[in-house]
C-alpha cells in the first residue's frame, strides 16, 4: 500500500514581507512548512535562524531542512523554537558517531530526525545511519539557492531506496513542479517540498493539487 503523500512548501521562496500571511496562504492545502536554514558556508546562501520561527504562528508541522556546517550546535535553539521534524546534511557530518549522537540529540526533543544528501553524494555515504533515521532527504538540486531546475538524475537513488525501504520516508527538494513531482512519485518519493511554484503561484490551491494529481 503507498504512503500517505505529504506536500511542503518551503518558506524560502515566500515574500518575507508578509511571512505569516504567505504561510497562511498555502496551510489550508498543504501538509506542513519547510525552513531551509542555510548558514553561508555549507551554502553560500544565508537564509533563516531559530528568531524566524519563533516568530512565525505554523498550524501545520514544520521541518527545518539545516543546510549548515555545524548542525549539532544549532539543534537545541530549533527545538526550542518548535520544529517538529530536523533534517541535517550527510556532507556535514562525517562520522558515524557524531551522526548517531545527533540523531539522539534530534529524537531527545520528541521530533523526528532526517538525513539528506545532495545531488552528488551516493546512497553509500548513509548507509551507517539510513536504518536510525526516520526521513532521507534527497536533494534534485544543488543546495543553496530556490528556482533551480530538477536533476534527473537522482531519481535512480530515490527508486534504489524505497526498493530497500519500503516504509521509509523519502524527501525530495529542489525543482518540484506538477511534472517532476509525478516523476518523484513514480521514483517512490512521498514527501515533496516545492519553493517557487508553490509561491509564485496565482492559485495556490490549485498549484497544491497539481503536486498531488
Amino acid at each position: 500500500m503507498p504512503l500517505p503523500l505529504a506536500i511542503l512548501p518551503s518558506i524560502l521562496s515566500a515574500d518575507l514581507a508578509r511571512l505569516q500571511e504567505e504561510v497562511d496562504s498555502v496551510t489550508p492545502f498543504v501538509d506542513g512548512i519547510q525552513v531551509d536554514v542555510m548558514d553561508g558556508h555549507f551554502v553560500k546562501n544565508l537564509t533563516f535562524g531559530a528568531p524566524v520561527l519563533r516568530c512565525l504562528r505554523a498550524a501545520l508541522p514544520v521541518d527545518v531542512h539545516l543546510m549548515v556546517t555545524n548542525p549539532a550546535e544549532r539543534v537545541a535553539e530549533f527545538l526550542q523554537a518548535g520544529a517538529t521534524h530536523i533534517t541535517f546534511h550527510a556532507e556535514a557530518v562525517a562520522g558515524t558517531a557524531e551522526r548517531k549522537a545527533l540523531i539522539a540529540a534530534i529524537r531527545k526533543g520528541s521530533i523526528t530526525a532526517g538525513i539528506a544528501i545532495n545531488p552528488d553524494t551516493p546512497l553509500s555515504a548513509i548507509e551507517d545511519v539510513v536504518n536510525d533515521v526516520d526521513l532521507v532527504l534527497v536533494m534534485s538540486v544543488h543546495p543553496g539557492f530556490s528556482n533551480q531546475a530538477f536533476i534527473p538524475g537522482v531519481l535512480e537513488k530515490v527508486k534504489a531506496l524505497r526498493s530497500r525501504f519500503p516504509n521509509l520516508t523519502i524527501q525530495m527538494d529542489g525543482g518540484i513542479d506538477a511534472a517532476t513531482a509525478r516523476l518523484s512519485r513514480e521514483a517512490g518519493a512521498n514527501s515533496l517540498v516545492s519553493a517557487s511554484y508553490l509561491f509564485s503561484a496565482k492559485d495556490r490551491k490549485a498549484a497544491a493539487a497539481s503536486l498531488r494529481a
